[in-house]
């Protein structure tokens, strides 16, 4: 459990960003892994009154507050139908409808958490963050980037034509998985991530052209063996790292199957 000395409900991102300076203040999420911790808060940073609740859609893309809820992006049916359920499919585990209604988006890319199912899924999307000091990076990117006090202002994803799909393998349910995977795949080419090695999510791409001439099994067979050969794999309570690569394969081939290749 965590104490807090000061609370403070910022009007302006310019003021959050000056009181997170310091290293013993802390911006508020969810607060639902905060807890889980012990330290003292010496100013508990509260983003509610920025209006960065909201799931906003344009012509290019989903814009998505940093403060919206992972229940809010289960439900949305603009941003799920886009996707073809794969947002939905990301979070629709993840412990309980009341975790959900707390956690936050934010939260859960900020923290570049390794069992973080939602940013396995984005990793394989288009997506950008809106950080409010550095401006607008590939997620790709960010996710590689030292932890520092700058604050995760939007998530991005670019609406271009791509077929996605999710897979996770968990030992029970609502339990952390063992292993993530997403797909999607466009004309800019294939993009796989693989989260949970346990480590935070990893990309990867096709450069040697496995699947240059379609998802016939032969192809999938030698891209998944691609992904299991190029991903690190690790171990903790909940599985190996050899258990890890002999499933990762698995979740892939799964997931070129749902996008169209030959079963």
């Amino acid at each position: 459990m965590y104490t807090i000395h000061k609370y403070a409900k910022v009007e302006t991102l310019e003021e959050a960003f000056a009181l997170n300076a310091k290293k013993a203040n802390v911006i508020l999420g969810g607060t639902l892994w905060l807890r889980q911790g012990s330290r003292i808060i010496q100013t508990a940073i509260d983003l509610d009154r920025l209006g960065l609740d909201k799931i906003e859609e344009t012509a290019d893309a989903f814009v998505i507050g940093c403060m919206v809820k992972l229940r809010d992006l289960e439900l949305s049916k603009a941003l799920n139908d886009w996707t073809q359920g794969a947002v939905r499919a990301s979070v629709q585990h993840i412990v309980g409808t009341q975790f959900r209604n707390c956690a936050t988006i934010g939260g859960s890319i900020f923290g570049r958490f390794g069992f973080s199912d939602i940013l396995t899924c984005l990793l394989a999307l288009e997506t950008e963050v809106e950080l409010y000091r550095r401006g607008t990076i590939a997620l790709a990117e960010f996710i590689n980037l030292p932890a520092d006090n700058d604050i995760l202002v939007h998530i991005i994803i670019k609406k271009r034509p791509r077929q996605v799909h999710y897979e996770a393998f968990r030992a029970a349910a609502t339990d952390f998985p063992l292993l993530t995977c997403a797909v999607s795949l466009g004309e800019t080419g294939i993009r796989t991530a693989i989260g949970a090695r346990p480590g935070r999510a990893v990309l990867l791409t096709d450069p040697k052209g496995h699947l240059a001439g379609g998802l016939t099994k032969t192809a999938m067979n030698a891209y998944a063996d691609f992904v299991e050969k190029n991903t690190v794999f690790g171990k903790n309570m909940r599985a190996s790292a050899e258990y890890r690569r002999a499933l990762a394969p698995v979740l892939v081939r799964r997931s070129l199957e749902a996008l169209g290749g030959e079963a």
